[in-house]
């Protein structure tokens, strides 16, 4: 059953609100669009530095992937040129709860990837080459050894790969805890604003244009997620950014289960602060085919080849609505993002069965947990599964920080670290040339990670 949040019947899952200012600010030094784990931490990092920020979110605070992803924040298994970010990222994590005065549901669990096959060990064991060299504590475990490490697991699992200091957090709970820290820093949080888009002068940023009016500024971020690339094609600008449909499961409070969250052929798994799971899979992507499946084909082939077994693609109702989507509006008329508050997809139960299906025979204490509630979130991907973090040349005062391929929660306060970085000129974190949006044009090909989940 769903339930109401602006007007709009949501699937799932409940995020904790946040009070909203009424007050449309007429100028800020920034502006950052979308009120996700992205926008929240680099507003939360901006105004430290002591930087005046309105965050602008269309519909609420976490009300999209933000809040319908996994939970897991990890190292292992992240592409290479994430993997500094990521250190970072989990270090913020680690002392997120004091940063905000808030809970995140932020702990240290470890992460266990179960496999079969003497390739999934290859291709575990090729990524420890990296993990090595930024001395990690992710290890190969044998089948004995993973099984000791889950108690009634059934099966022929050949191994694991096992990363103790990795963690999870509560996407119901961390976007919203992150954001309300940022609003007692003075940040202006509007919700149920979207902006329509920018204005410019003299070839640079000098305003946000929002369905409640205008908000002089002197840089924008954008951290729309899947609505990014809409939202840049307005403005003339190409970013190379699809969607996929991520299907999830919540069950109920389940005594005698594992700590440990584990991911293995078609299932994954979290323990939840409620007691409860969080069940989803690796194994299967649903592709909805839209237009811009079409658009793109070119650059994302590489990554279709490589994920070929697992995508599910189908045309069905979200493929005539983007069919139907303006790609082009006036700032003076309501814009696409005001047609659409909350992204809420209906998750797919073939997948949701499967995964259902295939935790059970792994580990049969699941095998008659009822299913409290199901949902689903739209991924925003980029050709070579590595976000953007990034200036637009073409427009200064324009940043983006976006395309996060599935990884955007476990990552997001680091990521908004840098986006931070970025917008204030600071000297950035972490090496940003990685996630630079340049690389799709430059010549670069960027290619997906082989070696990477």
């Amino acid at each position: 059953m769903g339930v109401q949040v602006m007007g709009v019947q949501v699937m799932a899952p409940r995020v904790d609100p946040v009070p909203a200012d009424e007050q449309l600010p007429a100028r800020a030094d920034v502006v950052v669009i979308g009120g996700g784990i992205i926008g929240a931490s680099s507003a939360l990092f901006l105004a430290e530095k002591g930087i005046s920020v309105a965050l602008c979110e269309k519909g609420v605070i976490g009300g999209e992937q933000s809040s319908r992803n996994w939970g897991w924040c990890r190292k292992m298994g992240r592409d290479p040129r994430e993997i500094p970010l990521v250190i970072e990222s989990l270090r913020l994590w680690q002392g997120m709860n004091g940063r905000v005065e808030a809970e995140t549901g932020f702990r240290q669990s470890g992460i266990l990837y179960l496999f079969k096959t003497k390739a999934e060990a290859e291709r575990h064991e090729a990524w420890l080459d990296y993990a090595r060299e930024y001395q990690l504590d992710t290890r190969m475990l044998t089948g004995a050894a993973a099984s000791r490490l889950l108690p009634g697991l059934r099966g022929s699992w050949a191994g694991a790969l096992y990363t103790e200091s990795d963690g999870m957090a509560e996407p119901q709970k961390a976007a919203p805890a992150i954001a309300a820290a940022a609003r007692r820093r003075g940040v202006a949080i509007l919700g149920g604003c979207a902006v329509r888009g920018v204005e410019t002068a003299g070839g640079r940023v000098v305003a946000a244009v929002t369905e409640k009016g205008r908000i002089a500024c002197g840089s924008i971020l954008l951290a729309g997620g899947a609505w990014s690339r809409l939202f840049c094609g307005n403005l003339g600008i190409e970013l190379p950014q699809l969607k996929v449909r991520a299907s999830v499961m919540r069950t109920e409070p389940l005594s005698g289960a594992p700590e440990i969250s584990t991911s293995g052929g078609l299932f994954a798994f979290r323990k939840r602060s409620d007691g409860g799971y969080t069940v989803a899979t690796l194994g299967v992507r649903t592709i909805d085919l839209v237009p811009d499946n079409f658009r793109l084909f070119p650059q994302y082939l590489p990554a279709m080849r490589l994920h070929w077994k697992k995508l599910r693609l189908r045309v069905g109702r979200r493929s005539i609505e983007e069919w139907r989507l303006p790609r082009r509006w006036r700032l003076d008329a309501p814009s696409p993002f005001e047609a659409v508050r909350i992204l809420d997809p209906e998750p797919d139960p073939f997948v949701l069965r499967r995964a259902q299906a295939a935790l059970s025979a792994a580990l049969p204490i699941f095998r008659n947990v009822p299913i409290a509630e199901r949902w689903a979130g739209m991924i925003d991907v980029t050709p070579d599964a590595v976000p953007v973090i990034s200036p637009v040349e073409s427009l200064p005062g324009f940043v983006i920080a976006t395309g996060f391929s599935g990884h955007g929660f476990g990552i997001g306060p680091g990521a908004g670290r840098l986006a931070a970085d970025i917008v204030a000129g600071d000297t950035p974190v972490v090496d940003p040339r990685p996630f630079r949006l340049s690389r799709f044009t430059d010549g670069s090909h960027p290619l997906p990670s082989p070696i990477a989940s």
